[in-house]
C-alpha cells in the first residue's frame, strides 16, 4: 500500500503535488536542491547552474484568476498579471496555509532513483539524495513524483550560426540575463522570437542604442490587455467561447487572426508566421509593437554567419558593429536520474500516458508532474495532474493496460504533431481547457455544466460564458472544496480590485442594460441546448447522461 511518496522539486508542480498528497492521507517528503520554494518564480541575483532563471523585469503572462491554485484564490488587491515578487508573495501564502513547507528538505538534490528488487509486488523505489556538502543518503518511498521543471539547462545552438567562434562581440543564452546593466548605447541583436525573445527585445531597447530581433518563423503576438482593459485571457478561456471554437474552428481562427492584425498589422511589422494561432503559443507581450513602431526594436530574419563584429542574415542584409548577441533559444529537457528505460521518447516528448505515467511500469507508482505546455498557466496543469496521481497511488483509480497506454501515447503524438508546431525545443502541447477536462474526469471532478444551469443558473452561467478558472474543478467530486463557489461568483471582483486606485463615478445604468443581459444570458442557454448537436455537448462538457448531478 503506497504511503510514503518522494516528490522531487519545490517549484509550483512540487508544492502542488505534496498538497495532493496530504489531501489523501499520504506522507510527501520533497527534495528541494536549493534553499527556497518557488522554482523558476524565485528571482536569483546570481544565476545557479542547473536551476531555472528569470530577468528582474518578469510579469507573468496569465492573469492571476486563471493561474490559481483552485481552493486559494489569490488576494485581492494582487494585481491581474503579476510580476515574479507578487507571484512569489502568493505562492508562500499557499504553502503556508497548507503547511507545506515542514515536508520539504532543502539544499537536496536527487541524484538517482531505482526500483527496489521486489519491485514488481511493492513498486516501492530506492531514492539517492545529496545534500550540499556532499553527503548521500538512500531512502525506500513507495511512489515518486517527478517536479524538477524543464527549464533549467540552456540551448545554445552554436554549431547552427557560423563564424560564432570568432564574433568580436559579446554572446551569452537569455538564461544569463538579468537586466538591461552593461548595455547601454550598445547595438544589441536577440536571437529567438519566443516569449524570453520578447521580453529581452523590449527590455534591452530601453537603454541600448538599437534592438534587433532575429527570428526564424515569426510569431503571433498578442496582449495581456483584453476588451475594456481587462485581461485577455479571462476573454477567451470561456466554455462558451471555446465550444465556439471548437464548433466553428476555420470561421473562428480566421476572426481571431484578423482582430489580432487590427491590433497591428503582423506582416507589415515583420512579424507573421506561417503557421496558425493555435499552432504553438504565441508571444504575449504588450509593449513589442509600440518598440517597434518606435524604432528601438528592428525585426530581422535568421542569422546566416557572423563575420567579425558583422552579422549576416538570411536575406543578404548586413548588420555591422554588433556589441552583444543573446540567444534566446530555448531549454533542453532533462530527467538524468531517471531510470534508462523511463526516459523512452515519443516523437520529442518523454513517452507518458497523458504526459504523466510511464506506460511500462509493472506498478503504477511515478508520475512526471509539470512537464506539460498548453495555452494557459501551469498551476491549474499540474495541480489537476497530481490530483489524478495520488488517487492512482492510492488505488482509488487504475491505469489501462500497458497495450493500451502504448496506443494512446502514439495515438496522441501524431494528432499533437499534426496540431500544434513541435521541436526538440517545444516537445508538447496540449488544448488547455480540454485537457483540464479530461484528467478531472477521471478524477471525478469535472463539472457538469447543464446541471448547474439547470439547478444554480447564476453558477451555470458563470461557468459557460465566464473565464474558466481553476474553482471550477473543486465543484464536485474527490478534493471538493466549499468555497469554490463563491470563489467563482467573486472571482471578477479579485479582477476589478486591483483598478480601483482611483474611483471614477460610473453613469447611471440605462434600463435597458438588463433586459440586454438577460436576452444574452438566455440566448447562450438555448445557444447550447438547442442549437448545437448532442455529439459536441458530450465532448465538450460531460459523457453521458448530461444531467448528472454533483458527487
Amino acid at each position: 500500500m503506497v504511503q510514503k511518496v518522494a516528490v522531487i522539486g519545490a517549484g509550483i508542480s512540487g508544492l502542488t503535488s505534496i498538497k495532493s498528497c496530504l489531501d489523501e492521507g499520504l506522507e510527501p517528503t520533497c527534495f528541494e536542491s536549493s534553499h527556497d520554494i518557488g522554482g523558476i518564480w524565485r528571482y536569483k541575483e546570481t544565476p545557479v547552474p542547473g536551476h531555472p532563471n528569470i530577468y528582474q523585469s518578469v510579469v507573468i503572462n496569465s492573469s492571476k484568476e486563471i493561474m490559481a491554485f483552485s481552493d486559494f484564490p489569490p488576494p485581492a488587491d494582487l494585481p491581474n498579471n503579476m510580476h515574479h515578487s507578487e507571484v512569489m508573495q502568493y505562492v508562500r501564502l499557499y504553502a503556508e496555509a497548507f503547511k507545506l513547507l515542514p515536508h520539504i528538505h532543502f539544499q537536496t538534490s536527487v541524484v538517482s532513483l531505482r526500483r527496489t528488487p521486489d519491485f514488481t509486488t511493492t513498486g516501492q523505489w530506492e531514492v539517492e539524495t545529496e545534500r550540499d556538502g556532499g553527503h548521500r543518503e538512500t531512502g525506500v518511498f513507495d511512489a515518486v513524483m517527478v517536479c524538477s521543471g524543464h527549464y533549467s539547462q540552456p540551448h545554445l545552438p552554436l554549431s547552427d550560426f557560423p563564424g560564432i567562434e570568432s564574433f568580436e562581440g559579446r554572446y551569452f543564452h537569455s538564461w544569463h540575463y538579468r537586466n538591461a546593466e552593461g548595455l547601454q548605447g550598445k547595438r544589441v541583436v536577440v536571437i529567438g522570437i519566443g516569449n524570453s525573445g520578447g521580453d529581452l527585445a523590449v527590455d534591452i531597447s530601453r537603454v541600448a542604442e538599437k534592438v534587433y530581433l532575429s527570428t526564424r518563423t515569426g510569431a503571433w503576438v498578442v496582449g495581456r490587455v483584453g476588451d475594456g482593459g481587462i485581461p485577455g485571457d479571462l476573454i477567451w478561456s470561456s466554455r462558451m467561447n471555446l465550444l465556439m471554437m471548437k464548433v466553428f474552428s476555420s470561421w473562428k481562427m480566421r476572426n481571431l487572426e484578423k482582430k489580432l492584425n487590427m491590433a497591428f498589422d503582423h506582416t507589415l511589422y515583420g512579424l507573421k508566421p506561417k503557421h496558425g494561432f493555435f499552432a504553438q503559443i504565441p508571444v504575449v507581450n504588450d509593449d513589442l509593437p509600440a518598440r517597434i513602431i518606435s524604432g528601438r526594436v528592428k525585426v530581422k530574419p535568421n542569422v546566416k554567419e557572423f563575420r567579425g563584429s558583422s552579422v549576416v542574415f538570411v536575406d543578404g542584409s548586413v548588420l555591422e558593429k554588433v556589441d552583444v548577441v543573446v540567444f534566446a533559444t530555448g531549454y533542453e529537457y532533462s530527467f538524468s536520474f531517471l531510470p534508462s528505460d523511463l526516459q523512452a521518447k515519443s516523437g520529442h516528448r518523454l513517452r507518458l500516458y497523458k504526459h504523466v505515467f510511464p506506460p511500462t511500469l509493472t506498478r503504477p507508482t511515478l508520475a512526471v508532474i509539470g512537464f506539460i505546455h498548453g495555452l494557459g498557466a501551469i498551476n491549474p496543469l499540474s495541480e489537476m495532474q497530481s490530483r489524478w496521481a495520488t488517487r492512482v497511488f492510492k488505488g482509488l483509480l487504475t491505469l489501462p493496460s500497458e497495450k493500451y497506454m502504448l496506443q494512446e501515447i502514439e495515438n496522441d503524438t501524431i494528432n499533437m504533431h499534426q496540431r500544434f508546431n513541435c521541436s526538440i525545443r517545444n516537445p508538447l502541447q496540449v488544448d488547455y481547457v480540454p485537457y483540464l477536462d479530461s484528467l478531472a474526469e477521471l478524477v471525478g471532478a469535472r463539472p457538469s455544466i447543464l446541471w448547474f444551469l439547470m439547478t444554480d443558473p447564476k453558477l451555470g452561467l458563470q461557468l459557460l460564458l465566464g473565464p474558466c478558472t481553476p474553482y471550477q474543478y473543486r465543484l464536485t467530486g474527490p478534493g471538493r472544496w466549499a468555497g469554490a463557489r463563491q470563489a467563482i461568483l467573486t472571482q471578477w471582483e479579485r479582477v476589478f480590485q486591483p483598478f480601483r486606485t482611483r474611483v471614477v463615478p460610473e453613469p447611471e445604468p440605462q434600463p435597458s442594460r438588463h433586459w440586454s443581459i438577460s436576452v444574452i444570458f438566455s440566448g447562450a442557454v438555448l445557444l447550447c441546448c438547442v442549437f448545437y448537436s448532442k455529439q459536441h455537448l458530450t465532448s465538450f462538457w460531460a459523457p453521458l447522461p448530461f444531467i448528472k448531478s454533483p458527487q
